[in-house]
This record gives structure tokens, sequence and C-alpha cells, in this order.
């Protein structure tokens, strides 16, 4: 059974309240920090911890729905799943840094219905639901008005086998150096998305990311007004793993100008 966005909002935000939570709790207390394949891939015992914790309460909240995580796995259903991130920014939580976040989306039949992301070092709840709009703690989002890329403050992140791939974001990185306003790296894709929705940055794009990365985001930016596509311009899918998120009236131009160095 698909739930119905609205639905899925309220679970969603139930279960992240509790895993923003438990997360807050262990910032600044990390404990035991591991590498995944390579040593630029952190994961600590609180990326376990906080998925266990989202699979149960997911579990109670919606029964016999499919859930797909970072760390545990599972599986995602056509006709509904929850997608789910622990700890986005694990980096920056592992160092103490507060932009991290924990990320959970609801996608029936490839489509993003909800989105929550709770950033709970910041105090921070982003949340939408397909066709209700997008909120940030409790407040109305939109997107900036922003009309050029050279006046525009946009946000990237470089894949972890950066120093071992040539498909790196480098060349993007650098180009969009040149040709916008400003350039950030945060570091979480989840919080990029939101503050894209909340009309504090202007656009984001990345590739080689995952379904837990960006389903969320996604949702909310696209309720917050915002416009979210491929690289390409096409058609976005979390599965993807790639997104170019904007306040849509810089969408063509970030298209163009990412064309041939992503």
């Amino acid at each position: 059974m698909t739930l119905a966005p609205a639905d899925a909002l309220a679970v969603a935000l139930e279960a992240g309240e509790a895993a923003g939570r438990a997360l807050r709790a262990g910032w600044g207390h990390v404990g035991d920090v591991r590498h995944k394949e390579l040593a630029t891939d952190l994961v600590t015992e609180w990326d376990t911890r906080i998925e266990r914790l989202l699979h149960a309460e997911l579990a109670r909240l919606s029964p016999g729905t499919a859930i797909l995580g970072e760390e545990l796995g599972g599986r995602a259903a056509p006709e509904g799943a929850w997608i789910v991130d622990p700890v986005d920014g694990t980096v920056n939580f592992a160092h103490g840094l507060p932009l991290f976040a924990v990320s959970i989306a609801y996608e029936a039949h490839g489509e993003g219905l909800a989105g929550v992301v709770v950033a709970p070092a910041l105090g921070w709840t982003f949340a939408a639901a397909r066709g209700e709009g997008a909120t940030w703690n409790g407040a109305p989002l939109r997107v900036s008005a922003t009309a050029t890329l050279e006046r525009a403050m946009v946000v990237t992140g470089f894949p972890y086998d950066r120093h071992l791939s040539a498909r790196n974001n480098f060349v993007a990185w650098e180009h969009m150096q040149r040709v916008a306003g400003a350039v950030r790296r945060l570091g979480a894709a989840s919080l990029d998305l939101a503050f894209v929705a909340a009309g504090w940055l202007d656009a984001y794009w990345e590739f080689k990311l995952k379904p837990w990365d960006l389903a969320a985001g996604a949702v909310i930016v696209a309720e917050a007004g915002g416009r979210v596509s491929a690289l390409d311009g096409g058609p976005f899918a979390s599965a993807a793993g790639e997104i170019l998120a904007t306040n849509g009236r810089l969408h063509d131009a970030m298209v163009e100008a990412l064309r041939g160095r992503t």
C-alpha cells in the first residue's frame, strides 16, 4: 500500500525527531571512528545506532513498508519505501562540525512523496510533502529569486574517490569559481538541498551519490518552488546518484555551465 504524502510526512517527522534527539546526544561524543573502503569515507558507531533506531521507528509507525538505508541496506519497493541516511555529513559529525543531518524520504513508483531533513545540532527541521509545500521549523520555505549565475551562491561536493578517479568534480568546481558569484562545499548533501530550498543557496550540483543522500532534499527543493533534475536537465531519479537543484531561474544556466565538465 502506498502512503499518502501527508501521511508519509507525519511518519517521517516523528521518526526524524526521535533520531535527531539521539544523534544530538552523540555530537561531541563520537566514539569509535572507522573507515569504509576509502580513507576519506568515515563511519561512526552513531551511523549504525541511529539507523537501527530509524528502522524501529518506521516499522512501528508504518508496518510493512520497505526501508533502504546507508548502513543496514534493505530494499526499495515500487509501491513505497523509506530511504534513510542516519548521519549525512559523517565527516563533519566526526570532527564536531554541526553541519550534519538525519535524512528520511518516502518514495513510491520512482517519485519522492515526502522528505524530512533534521539538523539536530542546529535545531533545524526541513520538511515537505508532495503538493503541500516545504517548511523550515514549521515556517514556509521558498527558493531564492537570484536570476543570474554571476550573482549566485552555489554549492557542491566531491566524491570519496576524488584522489583516484578522473571524474572528481574538479573541472566543474574550477569553472564555477570563474562564472558564479560564490561557490561553497559544506559536506552534507541533504543540507545543501535544504539550503537551496530555503533560498540561502541558489543552486547545488553533485554526482556519485546514493539515493539516501538525495531523496529527501529533492522533495523539499521541489516543494519550495525550485527545480530538480539530472545534471543534463533530464528527469531526476534518486537512484541515479546525481542531481542539479536550483531556484528554477538559474537552472538552464547551470545545465550549460556544467555541460562537459562533470
